[in-house]
């Protein structure tokens, strides 16, 4: 199974680098087996039916780019740098693993000034990364990291514009609640609180779980084997009760359909037995075609990137030949892509 197999053509102008206004405006590609429907968002309680069981992710995306000054003193007399920060993951130690502009610039011990607020100590370097320990903790750092953080936008939208207020807003779900992740699980983006109380009122449930989605979901993947591709881990959680709720829709017959590859690949994590139970710790699973599915019956998802794991996944559940129809009607049809992008339904046969 080679790279190129997950590749294709995509016109720069279908990027998207800013989300649908209103958020359920943004056009839904329907696919079912091999049939394709055009669609929007608002329209989705049209393809699903009482009974089935939507997984939300509510990770809830940090601010987590900074822009800080290091100040030193030496014999020369004061200088300082502008160090830039991308937070990665909480430590078990309470520090935080960052990616860290120019590296070089900044000795452990070394102190960087983000705001009157926040500030915070280089202890080490590991793999590349710095090991930062902040001044504040708990609610005090989560409101000065507000205050004075920018949304991680991915790269293929950093690279065409900085981010802004607007994305405080935009790249967070409406129902995020837990705090840890450096990317956004970007389908549940296309939600408002009124379409989830129309699904609601259809007869769907919902079940939330957590993955801190990690700046690992946008590593290229660089080997031509792609089976031989060592995955990203990420923290997640599957409670008692979602996977609880979720098998009681699996045995009434009603369909699980998690909203994102994050929400997926937790509730195949936990499933891995055979069955869904409570599940907690560290993720790598990696799903390519091959993967057998426990749990997933559906999956709505943004469109990926090409020689993705995402791609792989999505290849995974509806079949290579399926996936390309997909994606080259998508092209035609000038459906936006990637993470402030339109989404799909996929329903496999």
């Amino acid at each position: 199974m080679n790279l190129s197999d997950f590749d294709f053509d995509l016109p720069e102008r279908l990027i998207a680098t800013r989300p649908a206004v209103p958020r359920t405006s943004a056009r839904l590609l329907v696919a079912e087996g091999g049939d394709i429907v055009d669609a929007v968002v608002s329209d989705i309680t049209r393809f699903l039916r009482p009974g089935d069981r939507l997984v939300l992710n509510d990770t809830r995306v940090i601010p987590a780019r900074l822009t800080g000054l290091r100040h030193r003193m030496s014999a020369q007399g004061a200088t300082q740098a502008k160090i830039e920060v991308t937070l990665l993951e909480p430590r078990a130690d309470g520090a935080w693993a960052a990616l860290i502009k120019p590296l070089k610039k900044l000795k452990p011990g070394e102190e960087v000034i983000f705001s009157a607020d926040l500030r915070a100590t280089l202890q080490r370097v590991e793999d590349g990364q710095g090991h930062l320990e902040f001044n504040l903790t708990g609610d005090d750092f989560d409101a000065a990291l507000n205050a004075a953080g920018a949304m991680p936008l991915p790269p293929y939208i950093a690279a065409k514009r900085p981010a802004d207020a607007q994305d405080l807003t935009d790249y967070q779900t409406v129902f995020a609640r837990n705090s840890g992740a450096v990317a956004a699980p970007t389908a549940s983006l296309h939600f408002d609180e009124a379409l989830l109380q129309a699904i609601a009122d259809h007869g769907v449930s919902f079940s939330h779980v957590t993955l801190h989605v990690g700046a690992g979901t946008f590593l290229p993947v660089k080997v031509d084997d792609v089976t031989t591709h060592k995955m990203h881990s990420e923290w997640g959680q599957v409670s008692a009760q979602a996977a609880a709720e979720i098998a009681a829709t699996k045995a009434a017959g009603g369909r699980v359909i998690p909203v994102g590859t994050t929400a997926l690949r937790l509730i195949e994590t936990a499933a891995r037995g055979g069955v869904i139970s409570a599940w907690e710790g560290d993720t790598d699973i990696f799903i390519y075609p091959g993967f057998a599915f426990q749990i997933t019956d559906a999956l709505m998802t943004n469109f990926h990137l090409p020689k993705s794991t995402l791609m792989m996944l999505v290849s995974a559940l509806m079949g290579q030949e399926t996936v390309r129809r997909i994606y080259d009607h998508a092209i035609a049809r000038e459906y936006r892509f990637f993470s402030y992008g339109d989404a799909s339904l996929l329903v496999p046969e």
